[in-house]
């Protein structure tokens, strides 16, 4: 997989969501850089990685990480996910990874008619962005525009910064496994748990107060799943605290692997 390396130290992974790219993470990653050697990865299919040759789905996604982990030694590695990531982050948990798992508003803990809502109304955003792709860079330079197309992702997108908006929006488009992933989200297995006493590692779940993607109620499911999981709320935010709370999302980050489990 196509990676970007930061910072010096002990090393730190971070793996992004549906459509994005190891940009997603810019917001947080020169403070993350300044404590860790950070490895920010583009999953198969989206960024500069190829896609998969075999079916896209949660698991083949979580195999490719744990591939990437095993042949650049990075074993035990503290890993961060965000949305799709992070569903993929709790799976390496749940597999028996043993460094820090800090998950932010992961998918898969839906209920049918959330999941529907869910599918429904990200195949008409992106069909949107496909239609709107040349004008993108006119329309994300505005506050208004921006606000218009991550009414849904963000809590305050006018505040966004128009370079990373726009580069998440082409993502959507760009990206060869967007739609194989989705479908995978949605119709594929929900997230299973990790009963009690079963993890190897430390899990600290994040999630946005105003998440619109995957509802601040999932997150009591998730806990329900993950009992010995450490849940934090971060005010005034959407689904990307990395993108609404960016100096929050990267002290929780920093304050969870500098005290494993």
């Amino acid at each position: 997989m196509h990676s970007v390396r930061q910072g010096s130290g002990e090393p730190l992974l971070l793996v992004h969501g549906l459509g994005s790219t190891h940009h997603t993470w810019d917001l947080v990653l020169p403070a993350l850089a300044a404590e860790r050697e950070v490895v920010a990865v583009d999953l198969p299919g989206f960024g500069e990685t190829p896609p998969l040759s075999t079916e896209v789905t949660i698991a083949a996604l979580t195999d490719a990480v744990e591939e990437f982990v095993d042949a650049e030694g990075l074993a035990d590695v503290d890993i961060v996910g965000s949305s799709m990531g992070a569903r993929i982050v709790l799976e390496l948990a749940r597999r028996g990874h043993r460094g820090t798992v800090v998950a932010l508003d992961p998918g898969g803990f839906w209920t049918d008619g959330e999941v529907t809502f869910f599918n429904a109304s990200i195949r008409a955003s992106t069909a949107l962005l496909r239609v709107l792709g040349p004008a993108l860079p006119a329309i994300t330079r505005s506050a208004a525009g921006r606000t218009a197309l991550l009414a849904q992702f963000s809590a305050h997108p006018w505040r966004l910064p128009a370079d990373l908006v726009l580069t998440e929006l082409e993502g959507f488009i760009a990206s060869a496994s967007f739609d194989d992933a989705l479908t995978s989200l949605v119709r594929g297995p929900r997230q299973a748990g990790a009963p009690a006493g079963t993890l190897s590692c430390r899990v600290v779940i994040g999630w946005g107060r105003q998440d619109r993607v995957t509802p601040p109620r999932q997150a009591h499911r998730a806990i329900e799943l993950f009992p010995d999981a450490t849940l934090h709320w971060f005010d005034s935010c959407g689904h990307f605290p990395t993108w609404d709370q960016p100096a929050q999302a990267a002290s929780l980050t920093l304050d969870a692997i500098g005290h494993p489990a």
